[in-house]
């Protein structure tokens, strides 16, 4: 029998505020255990939550970028259950009425097919804390700061077909949070993360089949992996003659499984209620627009913008508008040349290359945008080759100044006097008669030798298109 894998992701982008969705304590990542929680966030008798401005904005934003309905009127819910890092034994959540709902998002997939997958519903809630179990022997420890941190849970429809469509759609959703600036998307301190919805049924069939939820994936490669053993595993349990169980399980990245966590709960045992001490959340249109004229370009807009502006080929745009500041950094150096071909080839290149070495965000970079686009104007005017620019940008790198004074103190001009390069090509010729000869009897691909010869006499600083030039002349006898 023929299966066929039905997912949908629930993503929790943690909102980049600096503090918390009901409460003034910080959000910031690392600090001490327990120092970060108020008496809001613990749910202390005798204080409220009062509601932060700055995830209304994001979570509008969100739904803006994705083509979804921003409810002007949505109602914040208390979920009750209880955990140890749960303190007040409820979470403030949104259930019935979400803040946005009803939107979409396109993907690409590796082959280059487009899908569009629907978003169910984006909904603001609070992030509950964390056990500790490493640092305690027989116990668990909890930490509170987690508490109260704004969360966008994002719910997509049960679109996606395959792990890997499950991987394009959360990277999706990851680049657009960032690229809004509503989460910073640290997988690693688990700012995005997610719980994937799995079923399996018979192609061809209508009805779902029963589902497991793996919770709290953070990482893209575990996505896949969870996604692919828990296809597998309920396959093999239905081929077997058995029935998949409702639960929420957990990915073990060592053992590469899933297992089981806890049954899975429906709404009705959470007791969803309206929080009582929260008002309903009402957003008027001019609050909406508000937002939408501070939206940024979204990448996908930006991809298109740099193919038909730029005349780069679509796998281009995609990696440099894969991250905005990336875009930002091949844009300033863009925008200084008239080969913007060769912006793109050295920002995906070398500069990307020097990064990923040194563990470096481009924000980071020890060379600049204006400084690499004046190393780049060097090669456009000829001064240097692009070989003899490596070398320049290494020492830009290691911070030897600019291009030009790196160019200066190092001798590195470019050879152009057509004079003196010819004078060097016949001592080359000259000096290598077994392979003149064999050249001339039609070994054309001795040409690369000479051009490599000439290369070496001058140290690299040959002007490589007038040596071929030269080459191609005396060569010819």
């Amino acid at each position: 029998m023929e299966w066929e894998t039905v997912i949908g992701l629930e993503i929790h982008a943690q909102l980049a505020t600096r503090s918390k969705i009901f409460s003034g304590a910080s959000t910031a990542y690392g600090a001490a255990p327990n120092t970060q929680a108020c008496l809001v966030d613990l749910g202390y008798p005798g204080v409220l939550p009062v509601l932060n401005n700055g995830v209304v904005r994001m979570a509008i934003a969100f739904g803006l970028a994705t083509e979804s309905s921003v409810a002007a009127r949505s109602v914040f819910a208390r979920k009750n259950y209880f955990y140890p890092d749960l303190p007040k034994g409820y979470q403030i959540s949104q259930y019935e009425l979400p803040i946005v709902h009803d939107g979409r998002i396109e993907i690409r997939l590796e082959d280059g097919a487009r899908k569009t997958v629907g978003i169910t519903r984006a909904h603001l809630e609070e992030d509950a804390g964390k056990s500790l179990h490493e640092d305690f022997h027989g116990q668990s420890g909890i930490d509170l700061n987690r508490a109260g941190t704004p969360l966008l849970e994002i719910v997509s429809e049960p679109d996606l077909r395959s792990a890997k469509e499950a991987v394009a759609y959360m990277k999706a959703i990851h680049q657009l949070v960032r690229y809004l600036g509503i989460c910073d998307g640290n997988m690693q301190e688990g700012s995005f993360r997610c719980d994937a919805n799995v079923s399996v049924r018979p192609f061809g069939r209508h009805e779902f089949g029963t589902r497991t939820e793996t919770k709290n994936l953070n990482s893209f490669r575990y996505v896949e992996r969870a996604i692919l053993f828990e296809v597998e595993r309920q396959i093999d349990i239905l081929e077997s003659g058995g029935k998949v169980v409702q639960e929420t399980r957990l990915y073990d990245p060592d053992k590469d499984e899933t297992r089981p966590m806890r049954s899975k709960e429906e709404a009705n045992d959470y007791r969803y209620f309206p929080d009582p001490d929260l008002l309903p959340l009402e957003i008027g249109p001019e609050q909406v627009e508000a937002v939408r004229a501070e939206l940024p370009e979204l990448p996908w807009h930006k991809r298109e913008r740099f193919v038909a502006a730029y005349g780069l080929s679509d796998y281009d745009a995609g990696v440099l508008s894969a991250g905005r500041a990336v875009a930002d950094y091949f844009e300033n150096v863009a925008a200084g040349l008239d080969d913007k071909k060769l912006a793109a080839n050295w920002v995906m290149g070398e500069l990307a290359g020097a990064l990923n070495k040194a563990g470096l965000d481009v924000s980071a970079s020890p060379v600049k945008a204006d400084a690499f686009l004046g190393l780049l104007r060097r090669i456009e005017d000829q001064t240097i080759s692009g070989k003899i620019a490596k070398e320049v940008f290494e020492a830009m790198w290691n911070g030897e100044g600019d291009a030009d004074a790196v160019i200066e103190a190092r001798g590195l001009k470019q050879i152009t006097d057509t004079g003196a390069l010819e004078d060097v090509v016949r001592e080359v010729i000259a000096a290598n008669p077994g392979q003149l000869e064999q050249y001339r009897s039609g070994k054309d691909k001795l040409f690369g030798f000479f051009v490599g010869q000439v290369m070496k006499a001058t140290g690299g600083k040959a002007n490589p298109a007038l040596v071929n030039e030269l080459l191609k002349k005396l060569l010819a006898g």
